[in-house]
Parts: structure tokens; sequence; C-alpha cells
């Protein structure tokens, strides 16, 4: 457990089982933050937002479950609530700090988010951020807890949200589908097969075809989160529940979906929802097929628009910025062709989370 060993000159020193270390004394982070920035300077990104959330989510829930069945003094189970809480309110966001790739894990986000609501805790309750003998970001934060348990949760309730999100967003778009294939069923063009005249088709119906696999998309996309919605909280480092009460892993269930507004349950078998991650990768391939699918519209779209001179110019895509820095007047499909940039990096994060 990290210990506060001296404070002057704006820093204070904070001490763990590998030595001390300075640590700004206006940072909520500690000691272990800072050694995971120092190891890990990988990418220069911050946390997203959603995940910080997710952790916080986590961590107040922990917090209330380690209350109620008395393994944590109401004062401190309610200190670490209310900085969970003012997480989940936007505040405190720029003290997460770790890189996202990070090894061990997901340890050093884990005890970021520790460190930052325990010193946080400790200042509701008029103490000097680093007295990790009265709350310590292990013992209390981290209370009945372990990275393997707490960082999928949170990693389940970020993704959950975000796909919320997506589905809204794939909604719209399937609406303006239908919408456009009704606006143009009256236009007729020629159908290709191989690039080559095949025979005449609506302009509709290629429309109506792109919101058909749209639905499909979603479809699945739906269909993927359901093992998303079974948590191994209090599972612990190996899905044993090795320092957690049975009482406090029901509880700590019913926090968690209480808090976060999921229908979150408890996993049936905690050693295979810590051991296996498969929930992932099939919320990625139903995303990678889904972008696939969003490439292939895009590319329809570049075709049926190119020339416009000597072209097809079938389609006219609306102006959204010159083309060219050379050639006057010169527009290109920028909106098709960024899809494709999206598509490319979700076919390829879809890899790394298969290799992951």
């Amino acid at each position: 457990m990290a210990t506060l060993t001296e404070v002057k000159n704006g820093v204070r020193i904070e001490k763990d089982f590998l030595g001390e270390k300075e640590v700004p004394n206006y940072a909520y982070y500690g000691v272990q933050t800072m050694r995971a920035v120092e190891n890990f300077p990988i990418t220069g990104y911050k946390i997203h937002e959603g995940l910080i959330k997710a952790f916080a989510i986590v961590k107040k829930a922990a917090a209330l479950a380690n209350t109620d069945v008395g393994r944590l003094e109401l004062n401190k189970g309610g200190a670490i609530a209310e900085a969970a809480q003012e997480i989940l309110d936007g505040k405190w966001h720029d003290h997460f700090i770790v890189d996202p790739i990070q090894g061990g894990a997901g340890t050093s986000m884990n005890m970021n988010a520790n460190e930052v609501m325990a010193n946080r805790a400790l200042e509701l309750l008029g103490m000097e951020k680093g007295d990790y003998h009265y709350i310590s970001p292990n013992s209390h934060v981290n209370m009945a807890q372990s990275t393997n348990d707490a960082f999928p949760t949170a990693i389940h309730i970020a993704t959950l949200n975000a796909l919320e999100g997506l589905l809204q967003t794939m909604g719209y778009m399937h609406d303006v589908f239908e919408l456009k294939a009704e606006q143009f069923d009256h236009v007729i063009k020629m159908g290709r097969t191989h690039l080559q005249d095949a025979v005449p088709i609506r302009l509709g119906q290629e429309f109506k075809a792109y919101s058909r696999v749209l639905e499909r998309d979603m479809k699945r996309i739906k269909q993927s989160r359901q093992h998303l919605y079974e948590v191994n909280m209090g599972a612990t480092a190996v899905g044993t529940g090795l320092n957690a009460d049975p009482e406090y892993i029901e509880a700590v269930v019913k926090h968690l979906a209480t808090i976060s507004e999921l229908p979150l349950v408890g996993a049936e078998d905690l050693v295979d929802a810590t051991q296996n991650t498969d929930a992932y990768t099939e919320v990625s391939a139903a995303l990678k097929v889904c972008m696939m699918n969003m490439s292939k519209i895009a590319n329809d779209l570049r075709l049926m628009a190119s020339g416009p001179r000597v072209g097809l110019a079938e389609i006219m895509l609306p102006a959204r910025q010159p083309g060219s820095s050379i050639m006057p007047g010169k527009v290109n499909p920028v909106m098709p062709e960024v899809i494709n940039q999206i598509a490319f990096q979700v076919i390829g994060n879809d890899h790394t989370i298969c290799l992951a």
C-alpha cells in the first residue's frame, strides 16, 4: 500500500514497495499512476471519457455494496461514492492521465481511478491528499475488487453506452435511406454487374437495399450486446471471488444496474466470465460487418457520382469542400471517402481485439 511521507514545495512524496516518488500536490492521482505514466509513454492519448465514467460507476457501486455488508465504514464509503459521483458528473477527468496502451491488463487504469477517488474522498472528509492510512486506493476504493473484475465490468458498461449512441445514429441513417428510396423510386438507371451495364433498375430500389442491410447491421449489434449485460463483478482476481463476501457480490451487481441504468446481471460462472472475453470479439465482429457494408455503400456512391463530365455522373453528391489545390472547381466525394477510412480503422481494430 502506498503511503505519504512528506509534503513540500508543491509536491508530496508518496512511497510504495518500489520506493518513493514525487507527485504534484494538486494531483488527485498518486504514485502508481506516476509510475504508469513513466512506463507507458505510448500514444499520448487520454482515456476515453466513457471509460472514465464507467470506472466511476464501478467504484461507486463497490463502495455502496461494501458499506451495505458492513466491510466499509459509512463515512468512508459515502465519501468514496461522492467522489465517484463527481467523476460521473464530469469532474476530475484531467487527473486520469495514464496512456490507453499499458502493460498489466488495465492495472494502471484501475489504480489511476482508485487513487483519484481516494484522494478526492480524503478531501471531502477534510483530510490531506495522500493520507492513505485513512482512505487507501487499494484497501478501501478497491475493496473486494481486482483489476480483473473492475476493468472488464467498466469496459462492458462503457461499450454498452457507446453502442446506444451508435444505434441511435444508425436509426437516423436508416430513416434517411428510406426517405431517399421513396424520393428516387421514379428514377431509372442502369444496373451493373462486374462494372458492366446489365439491366435497368430504379435508384430507389438501390437505396432501399441500403436501408435493408442497415437493418440487419442494427439487429446484429443489438444481439451482440446480450453478453455484455453479464458482468463478472465479484470475481476478483481469477473468478473464485477471493476476498469478496457473497452478500457483497449480490449487492454490487444491484448497485451497478441502478447507477448505470442498464439491465446488468452477475455472470452465472465467474471463472468463465473472468477467463473468457468472447463478448468483446462478438461486438467487434458485428461492428466490422457493419462497416464493411458502409464501405460498400460509400463505394457505390463514389462510383455513381464519378465524373462529372466523363464519368457515370448518375447522382450528384453535395459539394462539401474544394477538392484540389491545383485544379479549380474540382470537388471530391470526401464523405464517402471518410466512411471508407473509418471502415478500414474498424476492420483493423477487430483484428487487434481478436489478438488481444
